[in-house]
């Protein structure tokens, strides 16, 4: 990639929280990119948007065929609500645009499988935010993976708490197994690129909601691996949706150390083999994950607090912006790994048609 090629002129589509408070300032950051100008169809939304960034162009509408700069950039974020992923990513790749989606990708696989087919023939780049994977804390944890220090891999488990009173967008209950369907995604990726292998689902159970709600009191999915030895590890998902805190873990177990990612607070913290589990080891452990915890809340608290903490978002943009202009898919956040993540969400799906938890006319 030249230096000195021009920036990335791009647009910004749907200006939900995640737009205003991740991607606008990942862009404005990032000199690979010029931010052109706002797209929403709601009035309300785009002038709030616009109160810190008065000099971009804007547009009320609900098609890109409507923006009357259409032609003045290359390409675009997209922030919307996942019902209109679809459209919106065809009618942009349609249009000769390279496109950025937030997930969940698309609400079927079909539509997924189209998009990517599209973005290959148009010779466009699609990618998707997968950004947790390159978090503060996950850079650790590879490199952790990478020395070898946990030993060998024998399971993986992903886990979410979910308050029901936290900040939510609308229009989550209308979605597949409601908020699992928005959510999802960001754990499948991070046990899909943890794992050994391509997990292979085993088992997919569903409890419905104990407040009447579209989303599941809980979902789990245990899934399957094999390390390079051809030894076969369990990988475990769960995720709660009704419960008094709000928290995202991965976690690593290894032979020699366990690794913990806080996904939400950007904290990670490796603890040692202990052993017999006598008391001083245990009071190891107590110790070590305090002071691991309360340290990085030096760090990765103190950026959270100002507004800078950016979960990843930088990398994502940054690989976005070099596969624009080399004209290469981005490792790891390709239109190939947002397809691979959405057949993983519909495996779920699926699995809760079979017990009779979804309509048939949901997909």
């Amino acid at each position: 990639m030249s230096q000195s090629s021009p920036p990335i002129r791009i647009a910004s589509l749907g200006m939900g929280w995640v737009t205003t408070h991740r991607h606008l300032p990942t862009i404005l950051a990032n000199p690979s990119f010029k931010l052109v100008g706002l797209i929403d169809r709601d009035e309300k939304r785009l002038q709030s948007a616009l109160k810190n960034n008065q000099s971009l162009k804007r547009a009320c509408v609900s098609k890109l065929q409507d923006v009357p700069w259409i032609n003045e950039i290359d390409a675009i974020t997209l922030g919307s609500s996942p019902f209109s992923h679809y459209a919106l990513i065809k009618e942009a790749l349609q249009l000769g645009k390279h496109v950025l989606t937030e997930k969940p990708f698309t609400m079927t696989v079909p539509e997924g499988e189209e998009l990517v087919a599209l973005a290959e023939d148009k010779k466009l780049i699609l990618g998707i935010v997968h950004n947790f994977q390159f978090s503060n804390g996950a850079r650790v944890l590879d490199r952790d993976l990478a020395s070898g220090r946990l030993g060998k891999l024998t399971s993986v488990i992903a886990i979410q708490y979910s308050n029901p009173r936290r900040r939510l967008p609308k229009w989550y209950q209308d979605l597949p197994l409601g908020l699992f369907y928005d959510e999802s995604p960001h754990l499948l990726y991070l046990l899909r690129k943890y794992a050994p292998s391509i997990p292979e689902l085993q088992s997919v159970d569903v409890v419905p909601s104990t407040m009447g709600n579209a989303t599941p009191a809980c979902v789990t999915a245990r899934y399957r691996a094999f390390r390079s030895d051809g030894v076969e590890i369990p990988l475990l998902l769960v995720l709660m949706f009704e419960t008094p805190v709000s928290e995202w873990h991965l976690t690593l177990h290894g032979e020699e150390c366990l690794a913990d990612l806080d996904v939400f607070r950007d904290i990670y913290i490796r603890l040692p083999n202990d052993g017999l589990h006598v008391t001083s080891t245990v009071v190891r452990t107590s110790m070590l994950a305090s002071l691991q915890h309360w340290g990085q809340h030096f760090t990765s608290g103190v950026s959270h607090l100002l507004g800078t903490l950016r979960y990843g978002n930088q990398e994502v943009f940054g690989r976005f912006a070099k596969a624009v202009k080399d004209g290469v898919p981005p490792t790891d956040i390709s239109a190939h790994d947002a397809l691979a993540v959405l057949k993983m969400q519909h495996e779920i799906v699926a699995g809760a048609k079979g017990r009779g938890l979804l309509a048939d006319n949901d997909q």
